[in-house]
């Protein structure tokens, strides 16, 4: 997801980016079961792989293509850019152009297990926009409006081999360090801390049970 913000105040201003990631793992085995299975979004809507019952775990043990770590070299190309060597899985060089434009064009970029801290951020840094998004998350039922239905957690043995491949290895490394960056943020925002200068906005919300 990406969302990009343009600010009119009768001057040229560059747009705001925004973006949310995911494990990506996690992410490889929600696709693969929502090409089976579809979501809660559209249940009854067919999708291309409908009817296939081999789970994540024997796709992996049978080196199929729908569960290549290769289809894992998503989140690094994106942020990479347009060049050709982003798209091409492993590569050393996207991997760092990506954690670049992350940290040096993108206003916040967070993680989708920690849903809550991102919005609540959003509100501290673009309150024009955002007041009042924490509270309508935690009072609305549709915050996590779509979910894959039928998913199968994969094996220790499957992630073990996945964990293998470089491309996970540096898909991960992306998401580990936009997951870092997060947390600096978050903590010079929302979290009171000794000695501080400033605080724009205090972190106090707790999502009930």
């Amino acid at each position: 997801m990406v969302i990009i913000f343009i600010f009119r105040l009768g001057t040229p201003t560059k747009p705001v980016y925004i973006n949310l990631i995911r494990k990506p793992l996690d992410r490889l085995v929600s696709y693969y079961y929502f090409l089976r299975h579809g979501d809660n979004f559209r249940p009854h809507l067919v999708r291309k792989k409908h009817g296939d019952k081999v789970t994540f775990d024997e796709c992996v043990e049978r080196g199929q293509a729908d569960c290549d770590p290769n289809n894992m070299w998503l989140q690094v190309p994106f942020f990479c850019g347009h060049a050709a060597q982003c798209w091409k899985p492993g590569n050393r060089w996207a991997l760092e152009q990506a954690k670049t434009n992350l940290v040096n064009h993108y206003l916040l970029v967070g993680v989708t297990e920690e849903m809550l801290d991102f919005i609540t951020v959003l509100e501290a840094t673009l309150p024009r926009l955002f007041k009042g998004a924490t509270e309508h998350y935690l009072s609305s039922s549709k915050s996590h409006l779509r979910q894959t239905s039928s998913k199968k957690d994969p094996s220790e043995k499957t992630i073990e081999t996945i964990q293998k491949s470089n491309v996970w290895k540096m898909e991960n490394e992306l998401y580990e360090f936009a997951l870092e960056h997060f947390k600096f943020v978050k903590r010079k925002l929302l979290v009171r801390e000794p000695n501080s200068m400033q605080q724009i906005f205090f972190y106090e919300k707790v999502r009930p049970k």
